[in-house]
């Protein structure tokens, strides 16, 4: 490999650490929605040179995780309105017809796994709670429930084998778990109904009927939506 080579691939690495370190820490609500911060700051906050943070900020920019305002510097992304409806919509669309595909071409043994991982969260929770005298579920048990809840909606994307959706969909999804952050993060109370809306969605794909499946996945994500406008 050539010097240049080299340091090409170098500089394509730190790019990547850089991207990866804000949206971790964004995600870790270390960067708050609607924060202003500056390049010095992204420095001391990713431990990455100020070169990498100058060439991370256009795709930052251009996924609308930040935004550049006159006098005042970078913005982190507001959660409001507009990036609630934008963000749902785009999803919509996408694992409407992505949950399509994967009810008819997806392997039974993937759905099956699915099905497992949501049918042991279920009875897991309902086993916390018969036995927590009103304690509520485990906050272990809530985050491997938050981790199968991704798993699902990734696996559906991924199943499509196409890189140009899938990478797009990572993007909004960090827009989506900003705003349940924001606004709905599960919990006890959201647990059941969302875990019921993903059973339906693998029960469909399972029976390999593509317009039940669209049908399940819309009433979820719009189920999600409306409790992040707090109209549920």
């Amino acid at each position: 490999m050539t010097t240049s080579a080299k340091r090409d691939r170098e500089t394509v690495n730190l790019r990547s650490r850089a991207y990866e370190s804000f949206t971790r820490r964004l995600l870790a609500d270390e960067i708050r929605p609607g924060q202003f911060i500056s390049q010095r700051e992204l420095v001391e906050l990713t431990e990455l040179p100020l070169g990498a943070i100058r060439e991370l900020i256009p795709r930052l920019e251009a996924e609308g995780l930040v935004k550049t305002v006159p006098q005042r510097g970078m913005q982190v992304a507001h959660v409001d309105l507009n990036l609630i409806r934008d963000a749902f919509q785009f999803r919509l669309f996408l694992e409407r017809e992505a949950v399509a595909v994967f009810a008819q071409e997806a392997p039974e043994a993937t759905i099956r796994a699915l099905l497992d991982d949501h049918e042991r969260i279920v009875a897991a929770c309902t086993e916390a709670e018969a036995d927590g005298a009103g304690g509520g579920i485990p906050p272990d048990l809530l985050k491997e429930a938050q981790d199968i809840d991704w798993a699902l909606h990734l696996t559906i994307i991924d199943t499509l084998g196409n890189a140009i959706i899938s990478d797009a969909y990572r993007v909004n999804q960090i827009k989506i778990r900003l705003i349940k952050q924001s606004k709905t993060k599960l919990n006890t109370a959201v647990l059941a109904p969302t875990m019921r809306e993903h059973l339906a969605i693998i029960h469909a794909t399972l029976a390999r009927d593509p317009d039940q499946a669209k049908a399940a996945i819309s009433t979820h994500i719009l189920s999600a939506r409306d409790r992040a406008i707090g109209l549920r």
